[in-house]
């Protein structure tokens, strides 16, 4: 698993409203109305981090899953402004594939994954959504994925070889 990232290190961190979710529990005189919210944060530097808030108010939801968010911030491996290599990751139904582009490309996503990936200061990428489209699993899916990621020197080292070995395969 990931190193958290005390967020109090980082510089400003922007933040973004992925889901709003309204319940209502039927009561005697009417309905109740809750309210949940997903939040993904970011520095746009390779630090992201997701969050769910859950109140009576819209506005007391998303001051919740901020600050969830900005506990669980993680670092992210980039290639410049894209990421190193082609990646899949599944969380219960979501799976999400996230391709590295050329410059210029932008980020070719919707949604869950469109949020992760500008918070994360990725900006050429191509990704699919291939599985279930709830916004929660959509999320952790993309953060999953993008934890996958390594780049070149790491891999050398991991494998004992040298990294001109792992460029050409």
């Amino acid at each position: 698993m990931a190193q958290r990232i005390n967020p109090t290190q980082l510089g400003e961190l922007k933040e973004k409203l992925v889901f709003i979710n309204r319940t209502a529990k039927v009561v005697k005189g009417g309905r109740r109305f809750r309210f949940s919210a997903i939040v993904v944060v970011g520095d746009g530097n390779g630090h992201v981090g997701y969050g769910l808030g859950k109140a009576r108010e819209v506005v007391d939801a998303i001051a919740k899953a901020t600050d969830n968010a900005k506990k669980n911030i993680v670092k992210v491996q980039l290639r410049g402004n894209t990421i190193p290599h082609d990646v899949v990751a599944k969380y219960g139904a979501a799976k999400v594939l996230l391709r590295p582009a050329a410059p210029g490309t932008g980020i070719i996503a919707a949604g869950g994954v469109r949020a992760v990936l500008e918070m994360v200061g990725v900006q050429d990428v191509l990704t699919k959504n291939l599985g279930s489209t709830n916004p929660h699993n959509v999320v952790k899916a993309t953060i999953k994925a993008l934890l996958q990621l390594e780049d070149v020197h790491s891999v050398a080292a991991r494998r004992g070889i040298d990294v001109q070995k792992v460029v050409r395969g």
